[in-house]
């Protein structure tokens, strides 16, 4: 069944940003400026992305549209092809990699058998930078996109300084976010771009999971990391062994963080998989000597 869009925000946000919730499953976020309005994130599917436009439609008045694809995990971009051709999506360079690579098709042909998912077809962004920064002039609102790698090499999160307000997307996850491979290199990116973003010392971090606007959730997520490089580096070798091989960890996502007791059990064995996938990368790093935080 079709997720419903709605409109919401979070106390004290700032009226020019809207938050667009795909029930639980992703939010988007959409901003208003003087120049242009901008839509971070198309959602999953081009019916959610139709709902999003048709709900801020009152908010757009003449001012052109621009996207930002965050990343080209597919519930934030298979949107995309609802847009209007005109319409201008901005990515990381990295996201045309990723979109090049085979996986990208194959995740599509294993979710076709979803109705939702139907008419999804895999629409590239159409305008890329490379490097640290981008930034988009709004007259009234700066949006600084910035490559925040770790959770995916392509992922950029935006910040607004005018008004302190980080989009962090999957930067930033209630309650951990999930790095990209087991190889420390992406741990290390993922916690050096956790401490980026805090940096910045944000009123507002706003996430794609987790309904949260809490700035918070960062240093509970560094938090984490922490506990878990320091649990992985007082294993034994027979220990880090066993903990790498068994699927039921003996180092339990519990044992971290304080999980909510009304979580749904699909989200807490998502989380558990993503714990899973941290945790990899932490013994890969505590094997080759590398300090990712």
């Amino acid at each position: 069944m079709e997720i419903a869009v709605e409109l919401t925000t979070y106390p004290g946000l700032d009226d020019r940003i809207t938050i667009l919730r795909a029930g639980d499953e992703v939010d988007a976020v959409f901003v208003r400026t003087l120049r242009y309005n901008v839509l971070v994130d198309t959602l999953a599917t081009p019916s959610l992305c139709r709902q999003a436009l048709a709900l801020i439609s009152d908010r757009m008045g003449d001012r052109p549209l621009l996207v930002v694809n965050s990343h080209m995990d597919w519930d934030h971009f298979w949107g995309n092809v609802a847009l209007r051709r005109d319409v201008p999506i901005i990515a990381h360079s990295v996201a045309l990699e990723r979109l090049r690579d085979p996986s990208s098709l194959k995740i599509l042909s294993e979710k076709k058998h979803e109705p939702r998912f139907g008419e999804v077809e895999i629409v590239a962004p159409t305008i890329t930078f490379s490097g640290e920064t981008m930034t988009l002039q709004g007259g009234d609102l700066t949006l600084e996109l910035i490559h925040t790698p770790g959770h995916t090499p392509d992922h950029i999160a935006v910040w607004i300084p005018e008004i302190r307000i980080c989009l962090a997307v999957d930067a930033v996850e209630f309650p951990i976010p999930e790095v990209w491979s087991k190889d420390p290199a992406d741990l290390q990116a993922l916690c050096k771009s956790l401490k980026r973003i805090r940096d910045l010392q944000a009123q507002h971090v706003v996430l794609a999971h987790g309904q949260s606007a809490s700035p918070a959730i960062i240093d509970a997520n560094l938090r984490y990391f922490s506990a878990l490089r320091d649990r992985v580096a007082g294993l034994s070798e027979h220990e880090s062994a066993v903990a790498a091989l068994t699927e039921g960890s003996r180092l339990p996502l519990q044992d971290f963080v304080g999980m909510p007791r009304d979580m749904p059990s699909e989200t807490l064995a998502f989380y558990e998989r993503c714990h899973r996938s941290n945790l990899l990368a932490a013994l890969e790093a505590r094997n080759a000597g590398v300090a990712f935080i």
